[in-house]
């Protein structure tokens, strides 16, 4: 009798034992399972090496690191550095707000099915690291929605040091991406420069770095050469504005492209660089129509426009965009420019 009350009290010790160890063992699995879909943040962004984004509406862009560590619009050339930043540091940095009350779920569940974009993040082998959708802000605009991809609760996310909704980070599309750059020159890189004026031969020229020098001679074989003295540091003071000239826009789909492609551009602006890279800008300029309003207050007429304002730009035969003649203006030198003037001679 003795023996068996012994044996009843290890089973039951051993029992509870397991029932114990098996309960907290269930209860570690589902909290693994509720974390996984708060975990939104990449921390090592060393792994990332491709971002897809898709839109609602059938939108894609496929963002791919390229090897020298910048980033890439997959098929269409180098990503804006200036839109790749905001965007990385949303994909580090995004964490959970707080978790919403059960009856904001579903409207938040809605607003994410027609407005959200779904993000994939991989790594460089193609494995899937983050997989999650974003859209929708919260009514003061201090918070986002977001949800795991796969999981049934959403919540408000945010990112440290930022105030506003996270998803415009994301929401772009196509040449929305892409680097407006038209020229990104150091001065020592510049081989081989010409500058064409269709219009004004006479100022059209060509410039080439030869050994620690260089030459600038006539666009034309018709135009004379300037006998007068070169002006000193001409060259490299010109040569400076082309680290970075930068168009406004993109209008590649500009319904009027080609038949401003058929007229006389301005000016067409070829550079190869020491590795024998070329980029080639022909610009078409825009002039400002001349407006005639009338004064309320004086009853004067007052005429505006005419002049130029800017120029929708042909970049390497393939992408048409708008440019600021403000902006451009620094590029657009004359090959007397490089010479001294005659009064100065006198």
């Amino acid at each position: 009798m003795k023996r068996t009350l012994i044996l009843l009290v290890v089973f039951l010790l051993l029992g509870g034992g397991a029932f114990w160890y098996l309960s907290t063992d269930d209860e570690r699995n589902k909290m693994t399972l509720a974390g996984s879909d708060r975990d939104f943040a990449l921390e090592d962004m060393s792994q990332l090496h491709k971002i897809f984004i898709a839109g609602r509406k059938g939108e894609r862009s496929t963002l791919v690191r390229n090897e020298n560590g910048g980033w890439d619009l997959e098929g269409a050339g180098p990503a804006n550095p200036h839109v790749m930043e905001p965007l990385l540091e949303a994909i580090r940095n995004v964490r959970i707000k707080y978790k919403p009350s059960d009856n904001a779920v579903k409207n938040m569940v809605n607003v994410l099915a027609t407005q959200g974009k779904k993000v994939e993040l991989y790594d460089k082998a193609g494995n899937l690291l983050k997989a999650y959708y974003i859209g929708g802000s919260t009514a003061d605009e201090r918070g986002t929605y977001i949800i795991m991809d796969g999981a049934e609760q959403p919540y408000v996310a945010e990112m440290p040091g930022f105030s506003g909704n996270l998803s415009v980070r994301f929401d772009r599309y196509g040449d929305e991406w892409r680097d407006k750059m038209l020229f990104s020159e150091k001065v020592e890189d510049i081989k081989y420069l010409s500058v064409e004026y269709p219009k004004q031969k006479n100022q059209s020229f060509i410039l080439e770095a030869t050994g620690s020098d260089y030459t600038v001679k006539p666009f034309y074989d018709i135009t004379p050469e300037i006998q007068r003295p070169f002006k000193e540091g001409s060259v490299e003071a010109y040569l400076v504005n082309f680290e970075s000239v930068g168009a406004e826009a993109f209008r590649n789909e500009y319904s009027s492209r080609d038949s401003i492609m058929q007229t006389i551009p301005f000016c067409s602006i070829t550079l190869v660089n020491t590795n024998e890279d070329t980029t080639r800008a022909v610009f078409y300029p825009i002039i400002k129509e001349k407006v005639t309003t009338q004064d309320r207050k004086t009853g004067d007429y007052v005429t505006t426009g005419g002049y130029l304002d800017r120029y929708f730009v042909l970049r390497n035969q393939q992408d048409f965009m708008l440019a600021q003649h403000l902006v451009m203006e620094k590029i657009f030198w004359g090959y007397a420019s490089f010479y001294q003037d005659t009064n100065l001679l006198n």
